[in-house]
């Protein structure tokens, strides 16, 4: 599989900490970084003009086929958090995301590294070429690092 590099200027959203979200050691359960990847992407494809009704109805949404998280350093309740998203597209059906969750002073907590496609929804295989599909759904291509 051939992948080119993120993006260089990624996509962010920040993140509170919720209390819920840590365990009996008070920091962030290992679980809740994946959640925080996963609201990064949906927000990217948001903010690139990407609804999930429209690619619902044009059968297709996108997939996570593997996900990585190197946990850095330790988060609690009540931190501010930054989530980065950048794509890396290349040829075939699946593409690469790189996630960086920072602290508020800019302290690296984890990188999330992952493989994703995008599904047809109706014969439930990936499509040939992502990065057209969701090209064709964005107002704003750009955010995705689909210039």
């Amino acid at each position: 599989m051939s992948q080119e590099e993120p993006v260089a200027d990624p996509f962010t959203v920040s993140v509170t900490v919720r209390g819920y979200e840590t365990d009996t050691q008070e920091h962030v359960n290992q679980a809740v970084y994946l959640q925080y990847g996963e609201h990064a992407r949906w927000s990217a494809l948001k903010a690139a003009g990407v609804e999930q009704a429209a690619m619902v109805a044009r059968g297709v949404g996108p997939v996570v086929l593997e996900q990585t998280v190197r946990y850095l350093r330790e988060l609690h309740a009540g931190d501010e958090v930054t989530v980065s998203c950048s794509f890396a597209w290349g040829e075939g059906k699946t593409f690469r995301v790189r996630q960086l969750v920072r602290a508020a002073d800019g302290t690296l907590a984890a990188e999330l590294t992952g493989v994703g496609g995008v599904m047809d929804l109706r014969a439930r295989r990936l499509v040939a070429d992502p990065g057209a599909a969701l090209r064709e759904l964005a107002t704003d291509p750009k955010v995705l690092g689909l210039e």
